[in-house]
């Protein structure tokens, strides 16, 4: 495990719940608007690295302050031990909830079926029909698709959400993302954070940023096909 970063105290990152975020290495999208950028290349070449130790010391401290996980990235998935970093967290008595790219169905299955996470929230980058090879080149669409059939058939808490720019998002992809996962429970859209990228120049003569009356046009083209859609 590669454990690039811990959040110690978040109020917005699992919903309902006062939540620490721990950060994992490694990722095999290369989103241009990514704001980890230095969480998103091979784990050996993450600057920081915290013993797994540490973490578990830190969760046994704040046991009955804290009200849940995060398990972020970086990509999780990507880490074979994966499932005993959580398990160790479940046994300390924290709902845990993992943010995904849904790259991995195997062990995103996995994972729910030993009863290891509460809550998922899986990245749409686009249109599920044909990722840009910009966004990552090595991303099957049959693994995408799984992954969301995976949690629109299970019966643990899920959200879906897309991080809205250009040129990746519009409002007919938007309601292209909302048709392929009709009937979810919660479908969440985000502007893009400018600042610290991936990929700045990706961007140049472009204008990433959607404003607050074409983000609730964003809504508006989604809300028909799924249960919620929100903005944040």
């Amino acid at each position: 495990m590669h454990i690039g970063g811990l959040q110690k105290q978040s109020f917005i990152d699992y919903p309902g719940k006062m939540s620490c975020v721990v950060f994992l290495s490694g990722c095999n999208f290369d989103c241009p608007y990514c704001h980890n950028p230095q969480l998103a290349g091979r784990g050996e070449a993450c600057a920081q690295r915290l013993p797994a130790e540490a973490i578990f010391d830190f969760l046994a401290a704040r046991r009955g302050f804290l009200e849940g996980v995060v398990v972020s990235g970086g990509e999780p998935t990507l880490h074979a031990g994966l499932p005993d970093f959580c398990r160790r967290i479940k046994n300390l008595g924290y709902p845990l909830k993992l943010d995904t790219n849904g790259s991995r169905p195997a062990m995103l299955s996995r994972l729910i079926r030993e009863g290891l996470v509460d809550y998922v929230a899986m990245d749409l980058k686009s249109d599920p029909e044909s990722y840009p090879e910009c966004l990552c080149d090595r991303a099957r669409r049959s693994d995408i698709q799984a992954s969301v059939r995976i949690l629109l058939d299970s019966t643990i808490d899920y959200e879906f959400r897309t991080t809205c720019a250009r040129p990746f998002v519009s409002p007919e992809i938007v309601e292209r993302i909302a048709r392929c996962i009709r009937g979810c429970r919660r479908y969440a859209l985000q502007p893009v954070r400018l600042g610290r990228l991936m990929h700045p120049e990706f961007f140049d003569g472009i204008e990433p940023v959607f404003s607050p009356e074409e983000m609730s046009a964003l809504q508006q083209a989604a809300a028909p096909w799924v249960r919620e859609c929100v903005l944040r």
